[in-house]
């Protein structure tokens, strides 16, 4: 039943991005994603199998999170008007692939599991 939960949501904020990107303020359909449903369920579910401190160690990687999803969205404002838009979103989830494994390498070189 919760899987089914997380489904209709997932299809809820694709609904609502696509009516949005049809309005006059589309741009708001670029804020849509980062309401943070998948990161409530994500500490729901370590906050009630671990300790708080692991809840907290993934709120600060959540918070490092961010640079692989700017490298992203700076890879879309650099390339958009060069490249078609399949290979300007490619580019753009290849920065964030790259960028990701980068802070990946990093956070469990500083961070490592005992």
């Amino acid at each position: 039943m919760s899987l089914a939960l997380k489904c209709v949501l997932g299809a809820l904020a694709v609904l609502l991005i696509a009516l949005l990107a049809k309005t006059k303020s589309f741009y708001i359909a670029g804020l849509v994603p980062l309401f943070p449903t998948f990161a409530i369920i994500a500490h729901y579910i370590v906050g009630s199998e671990r300790l708080a401190s692991d809840l907290r160690s993934t709120a600060i990687f959540g918070l490092w999170s961010l640079l692989p999803y700017a490298a992203y969205l700076l890879s879309i404002v650099v390339l958009s008007e060069r490249f078609t838009l399949a290979a300007t979103l490619t580019l753009g989830a290849l920065a964030w692939t790259l960028t990701a494994a980068m802070l990946l390498t990093v956070w469990t070189r500083v961070y490592p599991i005992a």
